[in-house]
């Protein structure tokens, strides 16, 4: 991972999404507890700990996902730089179109390689033809999925392989132009050389976008993240650049699950 201790360049001091005491609940099981974290803009934040400790709960929290679960309720304020997503005249549509989401399972739809992608657009009222061919290609381009599919956009995207339709994905939620990207899990169900060509492009993804991921990999969170939070039991136990919580974490629980004496 880290050969020592030495801190990267210096990062943005921008803060992009800013958590202030998260709490999220799904009826009585309280998920995420106290939960406060900073990240940074034009950086790649990753979510690491143990299955079940609150990774998901929590990236889900970051776009209002949650409004769509029975039974889940979010207290706590998350600012997209300064405006507060759970405000009560704020729009949850409007906010995932500034924050989009990719999966751990690609999902494409039955459709059309290039329905696929300007999907958004189109249900955003594009309508003219070459703007959405120019957001197509944008969007494939920015996933480094163009050349392998340009010349069948008209063929369906449940042809193409596990990792093509991950990109695919990626280039769906860039399609809408968003601010930040949250992805959860997106490579692991994917081969060795399909993750690599996915965190290949995150480290591109991140000169225009901000980039939360879940990773159950330590190995992955310790290549590709400039930032670092863990959890634990629903706890965001600390967070810091990626350098630091690997090689000088602060918290013995941290220590433990780095070192792999649990997890």
């Amino acid at each position: 991972m880290f050969a020592d201790a030495a801190e990267p360049p210096a990062l943005s001091t921008q803060t992009k999404i800013n958590v202030d005491r998260l709490d999220v609940y799904y009826g009585a099981f309280h998920a995420i507890r106290n939960a406060s974290l900073d990240v940074p803009a034009h950086r790649v934040m990753a979510l690491i700990g143990p299955s079940g400790c609150g990774k998901s709960t929590f990236i889900r929290a970051l776009n209002r996902m949650h409004d769509l679960t029975p039974g889940a309720r979010v207290e706590g304020k998350v600012m997209l730089d300064d405006q507060d997503i759970y405000a009560p005249d704020i729009d949850p549509v409007t906010i995932r179109y500034r924050i989009g989401m990719v999966f751990q399972r690609p999902n494409p739809f039955p459709k059309s390689i290039f329905d696929n992608v300007v999907y958004g657009p189109r249900l955003h009222g594009e309508r003219e033809s070459k703007a959405l061919m120019e957001t197509c290609e944008r969007s494939l381009r920015q996933a480094a999925l163009w050349e392998e599919v340009k010349d069948r956009l008209d063929r369906s995207a449940l042809a193409l392989s596990g990792g093509q339709q991950q990109r695919l994905c990626i280039a769906r939620c860039l399609a809408i132009d968003p601010e930040v990207i949250l992805m959860d899990e997106p490579a692991s169900a994917l081969d060795p050389i399909a993750t690599g060509k996915i965190e290949d492009l995150i480290e591109d993804l991140k000169r225009l976008y901000t980039v939360v991921i879940v990773t159950h990999s330590m190995q992955q969170a310790a290549r590709i993240s400039d930032n670092t939070a863990f959890f634990l039991l629903g706890e965001l136990v600390e967070a810091g650049t990626t350098a630091t919580i690997f090689t000088k974490p602060r918290d013995k629980r941290t220590e433990d699950y780095i070192t792999g004496r649990f997890g």
